[in-house]
């Protein structure tokens, strides 16, 4: 799995969102999802989603994600854009 594979899955599943992701095994893995679809949402609801845009990937090709979701405004108040 490369992470180009990943962050188009994860932009493709979540309309607007803007996906970073890291990785240099091949199985383990980190990203940055913006999304304006999380906001209100706790981050376990937040994962969830971006963890249904991958599907039987992960546990699969995809060991491991380490994730960071945060909503364009939060974003913004974090300097990330």
């Amino acid at each position: 799995m490369n992470i180009l594979s990943i962050q188009t899955l994860i932009e493709q599943g979540l309309p607007g969102a803007q996906a970073r992701v890291a990785g240099d095994d091949g199985v383990h893995f980190e990203a940055l999802v913006v999304c304006p679809a999380f906001a209100g949402k706790l981050p376990l609801a937040r994962h969830r989603m971006v963890y249904t845009t991958l599907g039987d990937l992960m546990g699969g090709e995809i060991h491991a994600l380490s994730l960071r979701t945060l909503t364009p405004e939060e974003a913004a108040k974090q300097g990330i854009g």
